[in-house]
């Protein structure tokens, strides 16, 4: 094959993959916007989606249905929609810097640290001269840096390689988990009913300054992203040929763990712990998109936001009349889908 036509073959590949990508994002979008309206119109009294749309869109037709939908159910569908995003985009950068199709904030300890910070206000009250309401947030957000420091430090003990980052996350996992079952042995009846429902996961108690928190906290990650997505990028590659690319990637690492916990943190801290939307959701936007992150990251975002929009739903609608904890339905959804990647990489990791 000539230059040229290896040069034409390049560029053909590369807008197909272009093409690819901006039809995934506009489905993804359309099935977003599908699952807030319905999210926003299933709850213990069904709205008709036509006066939930008129609603949202500005043209009320029922100021009941308004009251309803803006007070109490757009904030649930949105707070989805920003928790999900933030869970896949923080699981789609850990796999990323660890190299391993398994690894989420869920599965290395970083949702079970800040699950820990929350139950420790919850049970021994808050030490911060805040509101519990803002004091169980912020403890948690403190100790899901905690474990991201943690996971990164022990695993600098070799040299911050991929497998000790897992291992140590590993280990923290069982460590936080530890120390939540002894905060809920010394309980009392209230407090353990409290940790209880909170750890399982929850979106009833949204409200729209909650939301601005998570929204900002977004916006805030959202430069430190695109700053380093060929970074990102390279270190598909492998350590040593993304640093003869010029990456420096402990640097990378680094503040890669600062952006994973500051968006994990934000999204246990108001909802609780919801597992597994952080190993599924990046695994949907790879199979739909490639590794390229550019077309990766926002991806995963957006899988993760329709994954949690759509189990939003579904947990308002198992049984009429009771909503279950979404953190419920996700594992249910989760489990199965981690079995299959265990198996699917047995080979390549056993």
């Amino acid at each position: 094959m000539t230059p040229a036509a290896t040069v034409d073959a390049v560029t053909v590949a590369y807008r197909r993959a272009a093409s690819r990508r901006v039809t995934v994002m506009l489905v993804a979008l359309a099935a977003l916007l599908l699952g807030v309206l319905l999210d926003a119109a299933t709850g213990p009294a069904l709205l008709p989606l036509g006066a939930v749309a008129g609603s949202v869109l500005g043209y009320p037709s029922d100021s009941a249905v308004q009251a309803i939908v803006w007070s109490i159910r757009l904030p649930v569908a949105l707070t989805a929609v920003s928790v999900g995003a933030a869970l896949g985009l923080s699981g789609a950068i850990m796999q990323t810097i660890l190299n391993n199709p398994l690894a989420s904030s869920y599965t290395l300890g970083i949702s079970a640290g800040a699950g820990f910070g929350a139950a420790l206000v919850i049970v021994l009250g808050a030490s911060l001269p805040v509101p519990e309401a803002y004091a169980i947030p912020l403890n948690a957000m403190l100790f899901a840096g905690v474990a991201c420091a943690g996971v990164y430090l022990i695993g600098g003990a070799r040299a911050a390689t991929a497998e000790g980052l897992v291992l140590a996350g590993i280990a923290l996992l069982f460590l936080f988990q530890a120390l939540t079952a002894l905060l809920q042995m010394i309980a009392s009846p209230e407090s353990l009913q409290q940790v209880v429902f909170w750890l399982f996961g929850s979106l009833q108690k949204s409200t729209w300054p909650k939301l601005w928190v998570m929204l900002a906290v977004l916006g805030a990650c959202t430069p430190f992203l695109v700053r380093d997505v060929w970074g990102l990028t390279a270190l598909k590659l492998g350590d040593a040929r993304a640093s003869a690319l010029g990456v420096n990637v402990r640097s990378l690492r680094i503040r890669s763990f600062v952006l994973i916990s500051g968006l994990t943190g934000v999204a246990v801290a108001f909802v609780g712990t919801i597992g597994f939307v952080g190993l599924v959701a990046p695994h949907v936007a790879r199979m739909l998109i490639g590794e390229d992150q550019r077309g990766f990251l926002p991806a995963s975002a957006f899988m993760g936001a329709v994954l949690l929009s759509l189990a939003s739903v579904a947990s308002k609608t198992i049984a009429p009349g009771a909503i279950f904890p979404i953190g419920i339905v996700t594992s249910l959804i989760g489990v199965p889908f981690f079995i299959w990647m265990v198996l699917r990489t047995r080979r390549a990791y056993w």
